[in-house]
């Protein structure tokens, strides 16, 4: 690298770290944050941390409806992934240019895909807690609509990188539409599409929590209740399991993908 490019690099980054200065500035002026005063509440909030999140022999009592709350959650968010990996699957095949049926369709599968992303999961909460109330039904289809719209996005593109060569050659033997993706498409994405799959089982169990919260189901409700009651070692509990469930399914997700990629 030259004198002049190393001169070039070095004038991006300043020009760029001025520009993150003056937006940083510019939103803290905004909004009104005080970034020192909020700095100087750090060290009380650790303290109310350490002497009210504290795990209690009173609360290890509640654990055994904690874990069955939590199972609730984990089975849920394991549901709405598995099915919506299925509907995504079509889409994504619909939405590919490698395997698009007509315009159409593509189109279609790509506009469910863009809507179901770009809502946020709490966001279905709300608009589906409008017509379903509160209840399981509505945090599994709050996940299922924001899994699909993520996992087609997924596919769509794991489809478009697949070598077209396997694709072409069946084409030219005159194989069905049905052959040329299960004998060339699928087989080279599978391992990037369970990928994703595992993916979305870890972020819909942290999503579940959330969710629980507004639909009062599963582990979310639970930490909500003791919440409001002002019960924080119970609320110490939950957090604390949730927090090992997400890592041994994390744990788990991370071998399996070590495995098949």
């Amino acid at each position: 690298m030259n004198e002049k490019t190393m001169r070039k690099s070095r004038w991006q980054a300043v020009i760029f770290l001025l520009i993150i200065i003056v937006l940083t500035y510019l939103s803290s002026a905004i909004t009104q944050f005080n970034f020192i005063d909020g700095m100087a509440t750090i060290p009380e909030a650790v303290g109310w941390i350490f002497s009210n999140l504290m795990i209690t022999q009173e609360s290890l009592g509640k654990l055994p409806k904690i874990l069955e709350k939590l199972n609730e959650t984990i089975l849920m968010s394991i549901a709405a992934t598995t099915l919506a990996a299925v509907v995504s699957l079509f889409l994504g095949l619909f939405g590919s240019k490698t395997t698009k049926i007509n315009n159409f369709l593509s189109v279609f599968a790509r506009f469910i895909a863009s809507v179901s992303r770009n809502i946020p999961v709490v966001a279905w909460s709300l608009i589906l807690l409008l017509s379903f109330g509160q209840n399981s039904v509505t945090g599994f289809l709050a996940l299922f609509v924001g899994t699909v719209g993520f996992l087609t996005r997924a596919f769509i593109e794991s489809i478009d990188e697949a070598s077209q060569s396997a694709v072409e050659a069946l084409k030219a033997t005159g194989a069905t539409y049905f052959q040329i993706v299960s004998k060339a498409v699928i087989p080279q994405c599978l391992p990037q599409m369970i990928s994703w799959i595992l993916f979305m089982i870890e972020t819909n169990i942290r999503n579940a929590t959330l969710v629980g919260i507004l639909t009062a189901t599963g582990i979310g409700y639970t930490f909500d209740v003791y919440y409001k009651t002002l019960n924080y070692n119970a609320v110490a509990l939950v957090t604390f399991c949730i927090v090992i469930a997400v890592l041994i399914v994390d744990f788990i997700s991370n071998y399996i993908r070590r495995v098949i990629l």
